[in-house]
C-alpha cells in the first residue's frame, strides 16, 4: 500500500474531482464514494474526503441509500436460499449472495441452518456494478471474528453517517457512555442497521432509544445527556 498522503482530506469534492494521483507502484486503499479512473482516485459524488488510520480513503456524504463497498460490515436479513448461497437483503440496490461455506467450520455436510427472516452480521467481499454483492461471515483468516448469525436482539435503523460514527475507533462517545452504565451486545452495519441485545427487553429498548436520539447531541455533551436520560 502506498504511504502517499492525500491533501484533500477534510475538504468537499464534487463528482469527477480528482482526489489523489495513483502512485506509480504499490496501491491506494479506497472506500465508498471513490473509484480509480485513469491515473487518479476520483470522486463519484459530492462529499467530504476522509481517511482512516490505516490510510484508506473514503467519501463522507449525506446519501440515504446504502451502496455496498468491499470490506463494509453489514447487518443483513436472509430472504431466500438458492443452490449453495443464501440471498441476503442488505438494504442496497440489489440483494447480496452469502455462500453457505462462508462460515467458520462450515462444510458441505455441516452447513448453517438459516431461514428467511434470520439475521447475519457479515462483511462485503465483492461489490461492483456488474454483479450482485457477495458476503462472508469469516475474516481473511477464516475465523468468525464476531461475524455470523445474530440470535434474538433488536434491529434499529439509523443514518449511514451515524452508523459509520458508531463503528469508529476509539469508540463513539455514546457507546462509551452507555457501556459504562449498561451491559449489552452490539453489531453495527454500515448499511444503517444496528443489532443490539441485552439482559432484558426493557434495557434493549432503552439502549436503542439512546442510540437513535444521540445523533443530534454534541460529542462533548453525550456523557451528561446519557446520564440524564437513564435517570428518567
Amino acid at each position: 500500500m502506498s504511504d502517499q498522503g492525500c491533501g484533500l482530506v477534510g475538504q468537499v469534492v464534487a463528482p469527477g474531482d480528482a482526489v489523489q494521483a495513483l502512485p506509480p507502484s504499490g496501491s491506494v486503499r479506497i472506500g465508498p464514494g471513490l473509484r480509480a479512473e485513469g491515473s487518479y482516485v476520483v470522486a463519484q459524488k459530492c462529499g467530504v474526503v476522509r481517511q482512516t488510520r490505516n490510510g484508506k480513503l473514503w467519501l463522507e456524504s449525506k446519501q440515504k441509500r446504502y451502496i455496498p463497498a468491499e470490506e463494509d460490515l453489514v447487518v443483513g436479513v436472509i430472504t431466500d436460499r438458492r443452490g449453495e448461497n443464501f440471498v441476503v437483503d442488505i438494504g442496497g440496490p440489489f440483494t447480496a449472495q452469502l455462500p453457505m461455506l462462508s462460515f467458520e467450520g462450515a462444510t458441505r455436510r455441516n452447513r448453517p441452518n438459516l431461514a428467511a427472516g434470520d439475521l447475519v452480521y457479515a462483511r462485503v467481499t465483492t461489490a461492483n456494478r456488474d454483479m450482485d454483492p457477495e458476503l462472508s461471515c469469516v475474516d481473511a483468516q477464516g475465523k468468525s471474528s464476531g461475524f455470523g448469525a445474530l440470535k434474538g436482539g433488536f434491529v434499529l435503523q439509523c443514518g449511514l453517517g451515524h452508523a459509520r460514527a458508531l463503528l469508529a475507533r476509539p469508540p463513539a462517545p455514546v457507546l462509551a457512555a452507555v457501556g459504562a452504565k449498561l451491559q449489552f451486545e452490539l453489531a453495527v452495519g454500515l448499511n444503517g442497521r444496528v443489532w443490539l441485545d441485552s439482559s432484558s427487553c426493557a434495557t434493549t429498548v432503552k439502549i436503542a432509544n439512546l442510540l437513535q436520539h444521540a445523533q443530534g447531541v454534541a460529542a462533548a455533551d453525550v456523557q451528561q445527556w446519557v446520564a440524564a436520560q437513564l435517570q428518567q
